[in-house]
């Protein structure tokens, strides 16, 4: 038994609900041992999805973000899951709604499936596959939308007048700024958490380059997304973003997002 894309956007909704429900009180902020900050919306969400997922896959291994953080980085094989119950910490902190719940399937290295949920926004992305992805705006909770409510994902056409890059809201960066200088770029949009991937697979940008550290936890889900939208995310190196690097700790190489636009 494989788990479905519903089954997916089903786990994300619930857990989006948990988070704000921590959203609307006054919840702490605690410190991991890296001096990230953690909050019990963070520890609730996770719960979730890894009860949501052993019983839609039973046997699933999967990597998630707080149990690293505890010490806990199971073995796996060629197929798993990598969790971030709250990609985007800073953002749930500063109250600016751009966080969001990922959720990975990784085969072989390649993210085939994944969901991304913003919940304080009601966005909800989701790639069932290679070349099927869609969104829908749900509140958390609802039920997963049905097909007519689906729009399908797609990068687009990169405009004449210039592209349109999308950057880090909390971890900008000067190499970030100095890669966009080889592209004709007309607007650059900030976005935090995975929202960025979902931006250019839904055809609002063309561009996302990353030039800081991440976690695997952190691009998976939005990985899978961008990609069946017709995305590409390569490395510096010009190589396709793999998964399961545990001889790195799970961390990522710097990345850049591509819509319709050449690589350099």
């Amino acid at each position: 038994m494989t788990i479905t894309g519903d089954q997916l956007a089903r786990i994300a909704l619930d857990a989006g609900k948990t988070v704000m429900e921590v959203y609307a009180t006054d919840f702490n902020v605690d410190r991991k041992d890296d001096a990230s900050p953690v909050t019990q919306a963070d520890e609730k969400a996770e719960a979730l999805i890894l009860k949501g997922l052993a019983e839609a896959e039973p046997g699933l291994d999967v990597i998630a973000e707080e149990s690293v953080s505890a010490g806990y980085i199971p073995e796996h094989g060629v197929r798993f899951a990598l969790v971030d119950p709250l990609d985007g910490t800073k953002e749930f902190i500063n109250r600016n709604g751009q966080f969001t719940v990922n959720i990975g399937i990784i085969e072989h290295g390649k993210p085939v499936m994944g969901v991304v949920y913003a919940p304080a926004i009601n966005r909800l992305f989701v790639a069932e596959g290679p070349d099927k992805a869609w969104q829908a705006d749900v509140k958390p909770g609802e039920p997963v939308p049905a097909s007519d409510a689906r729009m399908p994902l797609h990068i687009r056409r990169c405009p004449d007048e210039g592209l349109t890059a999308i950057a880090s809201k909390s971890h900008r960066s000067p190499q970030t700024d100095a890669f966009l200088k080889k592209f004709k770029v007309s607007e650059i949009i900030s976005a935090g958490s995975s929202l960025k991937f979902c931006l250019l697979a839904a055809g609002e940008a063309d561009l996302y380059p990353r030039m800081g550290r991440t976690m695997e936890w952190d691009t998976a889900a939005g990985q899978a997304v961008a990609e069946a939208a017709g995305g590409r995310v390569l490395t510096e190196d010009g190589e396709p973003l793999r998964y399961g690097k545990r001889e790195r700790g799970y961390d990522n190489p710097h990345f850049i997002v591509y819509g319709d636009v050449t690589p350099t």
